[in-house]
């Protein structure tokens, strides 16, 4: 299963590189200026900066793990963002089916 959240905002590199970078402590985690990819016990999230987003797929074998998985890279967003004011990303899952 999978979800997609796109995020408008010029700083996406330098969250997806934080964010990487944080869970790097943790978690098996690779990345490059404009895409990281961070392999969680409950799924992988993929991320994908450019000048106006952040693109993050969430990967994870069930409904529960995929919301896990979104859940952790949610909110250490929204708290290494805190000057954008983000509070929360529009998931869209994907249909494999």
């Amino acid at each position: 299963m999978q979800a997609i959240a796109e995020w408008q905002t010029e700083h996406g590199a330098k969250y997806l590189v934080q964010l990487c970078k944080h869970f790097a402590h943790k978690i098996e985690t690779t990345y490059f200026e404009t895409r990281g990819e961070c392999r969680f016990s409950c799924g992988t999230a993929v991320l994908d900066a450019d000048p106006e987003r952040l693109k993050i797929v969430a990967i994870a074998a069930d409904d529960e793990q995929l919301s896990e998985t979104e859940s952790v890279i949610e909110r250490h967003l929204v708290r290494f963002a805190f000057r954008e004011n983000l509070e929360a990303l529009q998931w869209q899952v994907q249909d494999n089916g």
